[in-house]
């Protein structure tokens, strides 16, 4: 390489790191300072020219090029700038250019330059490169070794870093502190907490436990092995910084223990620490779980009195923080005052509004929250930010809760255009979304169209088959699973039991029961019970029923309760039904709908003195009111009806229509009976025929408002009656419309007189 040229990749390393000095005299000397961050030392290197040299603009792949050409030896330290160069353009190419050029000048023991070239090769995601660099060593020093280490765990393996660290004590080798970070930090990686307490004790031996970084390296293996042994290491360190603090706070949670991380807080302040944006973050996490309001509010305030009232992560905990304990204005304020919004602040206001429809008050509250959220999405959409799949799994969430299948529809369209619809989870949320809705069919379509399936997918459409009545199907999927090697979990066998139940499969039921136990292992749980006796309660095998629930091993849940007292209706088992009705009110002594159901077996019965003593129980336990509410949405607008609405426009001609529909139908066979007693909630002393019952009202009016070949899909907040449920029936049949109806226990799909629960998902 010519004088000429030397000189001008000198120039060039050294303009690539701002820190040029060239002195014009009759010799030059320039002077580069590199910083190696592991190495902890700085190299000083002074390069004489025999004339005068002005400053060369040149760019990257000039210097790269001047490299290749030249065959003259350059000082180590020049290739340092170039190489950093690599790392941020993320060139392996270049980079194992300039390594042939090391090579070829005969520099390649430089152990600095060395090491720095294996931590070049591990940011640019080369292990394998940096390997042979390092196994190319004629010797190694702490930095090397903890370089490669250090490189094998940001490549996501662990596994090896531990192994190149054991390595590095077989041979003599003293690990810094910054060594033993990396290794306890590749056993948090690998869940490996034995041998992260092996290097602990190592830390111990030596008494470098109080060291600031070894023990918060500690606090954060600890943590994630929920080990009370987080506090020790944290009580260990002698000089605690805000890290320090912040991975005790954040043990605290991982462990359970938001109480004690609030305290640590409290005292890290009393300490003069300063909290960082991960501090607040992890308290503000801490906040939510406890659903501290009060605090959570005092803490955003501290928030913007150091200065991160715009930070990011900050807001977005807070938001959050605000959404989950209902304080909407407030959230939206801090989401609307945002300079710059990311893709991950839309997650959380969008994840937020869909936890409030859990926390509503009722379901006109819950379904606005659910709305809102979809018009956030829509606001995230017209924005021109692209959603991830976590902003699809939450929509798609909540068009399920929403039995939204119009909005579903749109945003699988999104889902295809933007490329997630090969992701499996929004896959899986596809499935969940069409079945919720009562689209078997586009269900199963969009199962089939998955290019993988994970244990949830199979799961999931088993149990949409199950749901739907389509008993075959689920048991067929079932074998399908097991055929390609995919193991059943306990909710797997709840999907298919419950497809044994609809369709009368005793034998098969009784024999996956079995095969749940005895091939994998799986304690049965109350909902495998609960499929086994709705089975024999559909068939009208009572006894059969209650002797399953003696055989339990713990107590029945409001649901089997229920299940039974459905059965002794139906079949005419009077006294066990009231038995079951009397269990079931004395495990929920505040259910309104299970005094409502009990007074009405009563007044059935003509059993006047215990109707005389439920009313008693009722106004003494304040059980007056019976919310019976239900909901359509039609063009993205919610239209609630509660049993017995005095209608104004626009509902005002529902009271004829569907006084007609009940004409057509009793035409048909249909029997209207007013016997059940719903308490209006502003007169607890009004009753009301079962003419007029919510999902009536909000069936009619879908009917009069929606295309002819459209279905109708309304959610209802209590059970079905008999009568209703009897009544959908004709009006499917009678219209030649699908009737979907969620209501509090199931799913109803009404398709040409016929309901998908099998004629038992009606209580009352």
């Amino acid at each position: 390489m010519n004088s000429r040229k030397t000189q001008q990749l000198l120039c060039l390393s050294k303009s690539l790191t701002d820190k040029v000095v060239l002195t014009k005299n009759s010799r030059v000397r320039a002077v580069k300072t590199v910083s190696c961050r592991n190495a902890g030392r700085k190299i000083h290197s002074p390069i004489n020219s025999d004339k005068a040299l002005e400053p060369l603009n040149l760019e990257f792949r000039e210097a790269l090029s001047l490299i290749k050409e030249g065959s003259e030896k350059v000082e180590s330290a020049s290739y340092v700038p170039l190489l950093q160069e690599c790392i941020k353009k993320k060139s392996v190419s270049e980079a194992e250019a300039i390594h042939g050029h090391i090579i070829k000048m005969g520099i390649h023991e430089d152990l600095f330059l060395m090491t720095f070239l294996v931590n070049v090769y591990a940011k640019c995601g080369m292990m394998g490169s940096a390997r042979k660099v390092f196994d190319n060593l004629p010797k190694r020093n702490v930095v090397t070794w903890t370089s490669l280490m250090s490189g094998y765990v940001q490549n996501s393996q662990p596994e090896v870093a531990i192994s190149v660290f054991q390595e590095m004590l077989e041979e003599g080798g003293f690990p810094t502190n910054y060594t033993l970070g990396v290794a306890f930090n590749a056993c948090s990686l690998l869940g490996h907490f034995e041998l992260g307490k092996q290097i602990h004790a190592y830390v111990v031996k030596y008494e470098i436990g109080d060291d600031t970084s070894i023990g918060n390296a500690l606090c954060s293996l600890y943590s994630k092995s929920h080990n009370l042994d987080s506090a020790k290491a944290f009580r260990m360190i002698a000089d605690k910084n805000v890290i320090s603090w912040t991975a005790a706070i954040s043990a605290c949670g991982d462990n359970g223990d938001s109480a004690m991380g609030l305290s640590l807080f409290v005292d890290m302040l009393c300490a003069d620490v300063e909290p960082n944006e991960f501090t607040f973050t992890s308290v503000l996490s801490l906040c939510c779980i406890m659903q501290a309001l009060k605090i959570g509010s005092q803490i955003h305030s501290l928030s913007i009195k150091l200065g991160y009232g715009s930070n990011l992560r900050v807001t977005n905990s807070i938001m959050y923080l605000y959404l989950k304990n209902g304080w909407i204005i407030e959230a939206k304020k801090l989401f609307d005052g945002m300079e710059s919004i990311s893709l991950v602040t839309w997650n959380a206001m969008i994840a937020g509004l869909a936890q409030m429809m859990d926390l509503g008050e009722d379901g006109i509250a819950a379904h606005s929250s659910g709305f809102e959220a979809l018009n956030t999405f829509l606001r995230l959409h017209h924005s021109g930010m692209k959603p991830d799949l976590f902003t699809f799994s939450s929509v798609l969430s909540i068009c399920s809760s929403l039995v939204a299948l119009e909005q579903g529809e749109q945003i699988h369209a999104q889902v295809i255009k933007s490329g997630f619809l090969s992701d499996v989870v929004v896959g899986t949320s596809l499935v969940n979304m069409y079945n919720k809705c009562g689209s078997i069919d586009r269900a199963s379509k969009a199962f089939v169209e998955m290019s993988t399936r994970t244990l949830i997918s199979w799961t999931s459409m088993i149990t949409a088959f199950a749901q739907h009545g389509y008993s075959k199907q689920a048991l067929q999927l079932f074998e399908d699973m097991r055929f390609v090697g995919v193991r059943p979990n306990k909710v797997t066998f709840v999907g298919v039991l419950s497809a044994c139940s609809h369709a009368g499969l005793v034998k098969e039921a009784l024999t996956y029961f079995d095969m749940m136990k005895k091939e994998y292992k799986i304690k049965p749980v109350m909902d495998h019970y609960a499929c086994l006796i709705d089975m024999f309660v559909r068939l009208g095998r009572i006894d059969e029923a209650f002797d399953f629930v003696k055989k339990m091993d713990f107590e029945p849940n409001e649901f089997i309760w229920s299940l039974l007292i459905a059965g002794c209706r139906s079949h005419g088992k009077l006294e066990l039904g009231f038995y079951a009705a009397e269990q079931l009110l004395s495990l929920n002594p505040k259910n309104s709908e299970a005094y409502f159901l009990l007074l009405n077996m009563y007044l059935s019965a003509e059993r006047w003195k215990d109707v005389s003593r439920v009313r008693k129980l009722m106004k003494d336990e304040k059980i007056g009111k019976l919310k019976d509410w239900s909901w359509i949405s039609i063009r993205d607008k919610v239209h609630s009806f509660r049993t017995g609405d005095q209608l104004n426009p626009p509902y005002e001609n529902i009271d004829n229509f569907l006084s007609d529909l009940h004409d057509k139908a009793s035409t048909m066979g249909f029997e209207l009976h007013t016997s059940l007693e719903l308490k209006n909630e502003e007169d607890d002393e009004a009753t009301f025929p079962i003419g007029r019952h919510s999902e009536k009202l909000a069936v009619s009016f879908g009917l009069l408002n929606t295309p002819s070949a459209a279905p109708i899909r309304v959610i209802k907040s209590i059970s079905m009656c008999r009568d209703c449920h009897s009544f959908m029936k004709f009006i499917s049949q009678l219209t030649s419309r699908k009737i979907i109806i969620r209501d509090s226990k199931r799913l109803h799909k009404f398709v040409n007189g016929h309901c998908s629960c099998g004629d038992f998902g009606s209580l009352v």
